[in-house]
């Protein structure tokens, strides 16, 4: 019996994805790859990350952005809620720093503490 869970999310921009991966300091990889589960149950994913000791965790494209897919019962040293909230933490953090560049503002300051993220931004006049 498998024990795959799918976790749909609002993330739609992969490349705001990797970045959010490469700041919580996992490894992954990108392209058709397959993560592991229960009963050696095979899953699908556009992003794998490798944990050590463990399950993997991926990512999979939808039409409607993408969703978090693992075998939590295996994966080991973080939780789904942990993970899922700190992913979508770090993807926030990078749409709106690129949005608000976009809109010609620069980063004055950047205070992280609480587990919340305080931009101080400016735009030239």
């Amino acid at each position: 019996m498998s024990h795959i869970s799918r976790v749909k999310t609002t993330m739609v921009n992969q490349d705001f994805i990797l970045k959010a991966i490469d700041d919580l300091e996992y490894r992954y990889e990108t392209g058709s790859q397959a993560i592991r589960a229960f009963g050696g149950t095979q899953v699908n994913v556009d992003i794998k990350i490798s944990l050590p000791f463990s399950y993997d965790v991926g990512l999979r494209q939808t039409s409607e952005g993408f969703e978090i897919v693992a075998d939590w019962f295996g994966v080991r040293g973080i939780k789904q809620k942990e993970f899922t909230e700190r992913l979508l933490q770090r993807y926030a953090y990078h749409a709106s720093r690129a949005k608000l560049e976009e809109q010609g503002f620069t980063l004055v300051e950047e205070v992280e503490e609480k587990g919340q993220i305080r931009l101080v931004l400016r735009r030239a006049g």
